[in-house]
């Protein structure tokens, strides 16, 4: 009894865990059909979990292009290997608000995501695990970065021109 009660002591920590974590969390099987929705998800999207258990993601989110979406995550589920989305290639998967304060320039949140296969027991991959994380403050650091070059190389360029 003393180890079932602290396995699942262990449980709740790990969903409190994963509940409170500053990254989004999605779980999906091979219909697309969202499992797990996290906590950073809920409070971005406003969708409860209970909203989107079961659901399509590409119905409660249209502008998710299914085509690239799926030769993206195909190779997940086949090939057991993880695939990587970076806000230089595609600013964001989901259009969430910027509420970051420091950052408010931008009016959406950059990601950057990392798809996971979720192997079973029996070696087979039926669920993909989706993290993604908000990358709004390095994409903001950058892009003022880039601007500070291109007003720094023209400076140098008209004082060159008055030599």
């Amino acid at each position: 009894m003393s180890q079932q009660l602290d396995e699942l002591l262990e449980f709740h920590w790990m969903m409190d865990m994963l509940q409170s974590v500053d990254v989004g969390i999605v779980v999906f099987n091979r219909q697309y059909q969202i499992q797990v929705w996290n906590g950073f998800m809920e409070s971005h999207s406003g969708m409860l979990p209970s909203e989107v258990r079961d659901k399509s993601l590409f119905d409660l989110f249209p502008a998710i292009k299914e085509d690239w979406f799926k030769k993206k995550s195909n190779p997940v589920f086949d090939l057991k290997t993880r695939a990587f989305m970076t806000w230089e290639q595609r600013p964001y998967l989901f259009k969430f608000p910027n509420y970051r304060p420091i950052t408010g320039s931008e009016s959406f949140m950059y990601q950057n995501i990392t798809l996971t296969p979720l192997t079973s027991a029996t070696g087979k991959v039926d669920y993909v695990s989706m993290m993604i994380y908000d990358m709004t403050d390095v994409a903001v650091g950058k892009k003022q970065l880039e601007a500070l070059q291109v007003s720094i190389s023209e400076a140098q360029e008209r004082n060159q021109s008055l030599l």
